[in-house]
């Protein structure tokens, strides 16, 4: 097992990372196109299979599948499944969902405006397709199709969209999961039930999840029997994890954090 947990700053930068290639491998597992990043042959004895659950931009966005491989560097077999089924949002939506928080201090209130009007028409319309009902089913199908061959225990990790349904397989489908920034929760109705291990990444500044929810969810959590963890990463925005701007310092640093946030739950959860 790989000890040096860390992004290499070639594999993630900025907020949208065009400039370094996957190394990972397209397959079809179950019904799913599906990004595979393998870990090294000598670090293939069983590894630990992880399945990452994604953002509304969708499991063929370089970000995803370059955080894949580090993972797979950890020595996890990860499993990206298109959860979306072709259907992701494209980029240039990104900018304007959740656009850096430097960003979002200097738009003035028509930018605002704007931004609101374009994410509500757009979403609008998306959300439905990929309500609770339509992707939950495709979610549990995934994860059976892939305990069926996994070696050992399996895990997921969800991010933002993706995020909600990582939380709702901790509770009782999966032997470990983690949530970065989930979006869509329902409180308490997504955390009460939760069996499994649960590990949540949040943001201070998250739009969509506010510190005063997070502060509900921790207490909720902290109720329960199983192990959790909810870590707050001060002045991190939607996103964060795994779309970080990499111009700060600060932003770099969370974003290297929440993985090793990640790599250490699943060492210690999926033993």
């Amino acid at each position: 097992m790989a000890t040096n947990v860390g992004m290499s700053s070639c594999c993630l930068s900025g907020q949208l990372h065009n400039h370094a290639t996957p190394t990972g491998s397209v397959k079809t597992i179950g019904d799913l196109s599906t990004y595979v990043a393998e870990p090294s042959p000598d670090q293939n004895i069983n590894p630990k299979t992880l399945i990452f659950l994604v953002d509304i931009f969708g499991y063929e966005l370089p970000n995803t599948r370059l955080l894949a491989d580090e993972y797979a560097k950890q020595g996890f077999l990860v499993y990206v499944p298109d959860i979306l089924q072709g259907d992701p949002l494209p980029i240039s939506f990104l900018q304007n969902v959740e656009p850096p928080l430097k960003d979002q201090e200097q738009a003035g209130l028509i930018d605002k405006t704007k931004n609101t009007a374009i994410v509500g028409a757009t979403l609008g319309t998306w959300l439905p397709k990929h309500r609770e009902a339509v992707t939950l089913p495709i979610v549990e199908k995934f994860v059976d199709d892939v305990k069926k061959t996994a070696t050992g225990k399996v895990g997921t990790i969800g991010f933002c969209f993706g995020g909600r349904y990582s939380i709702l397989m901790a509770h009782g489908k999966v032997d470990a999961a983690y949530a970065c920034h989930p979006s869509l929760v329902a409180i308490p109705g997504d955390f009460e039930p939760v069996t499994k291990p649960l590990s949540l990444a949040v943001g201070t500044k998250d739009s969509l999840l506010s510190d005063e929810q997070n502060d509900q969810i921790k207490e909720i959590l902290d109720k329960n029997s199983v192990p959790t963890e909810l870590v707050k990463y001060q002045d991190q925005i939607h996103g964060f994890s795994l779309r970080g701007d990499w111009s700060s310092d600060k932003d770099k640093k969370a974003q290297d954090d929440a993985l090793k946030q990640g790599v250490a739950w699943f060492n210690e959860h999926l033993k």
